[in-house]
């Protein structure tokens, strides 16, 4: 039994669900010209930001900003670098931790990319953007 007379398509879980994938799906298309996946771009992107904002992130720092898991982390990182998009230096500070640096070629795409996003978001969103979404988004990421 369930609670939604209606079944799944009343329940705001399986809606949001629903909406998160054709949402993703439409950041995936996007992005499959610059041959970088979704969880790929959040970390190109956040390095790149966390850089620009004057901070030399650690693997820790981007897993900690961009919401993953660390060890996906690490294992993504080595893809990016593999591509010539960022590198990994050891700390100073902390001999288990590395720093992320991207290269001249990350920051520029992590530039293009997230304009692509931002315009794939605007287009998503926009029947439904209002205040009160972000609002609601913002409420429902916190603890």
């Amino acid at each position: 039994m369930t609670r939604y007379a209606g079944g799944p398509a009343e329940s705001p879980g399986f809606l949001l669900w629903h909406v998160t994938l054709r949402w993703q799906r439409a950041v995936t298309a996007a992005l499959a010209p610059l041959d970088l996946t979704h969880v790929q771009f959040v970390l190109l992107a956040c390095t790149w930001w966390l850089t620009e904002q004057g901070h030399t992130p650690n693997q820790q720092d981007l897993a900690t900003q961009a919401g993953t898991d660390i060890k996906m982390t690490s294992q993504v990182l080595k893809t990016l670098e593999s591509k010539g998009l960022l590198e990994r230096h050891p700390s100073p500070t902390d001999a288990r931790a590395k720093t992320v640096h991207p290269t001249p070629t990350g920051k520029s795409l992590a530039r293009q990319a997230i304009t692509l996003v931002e315009s794939t978001d605007e287009s998503f969103f926009t029947p439904i953007n209002t205040p009160s979404l972000l609002t609601t988004l913002t409420a429902l990421t916190e603890p």
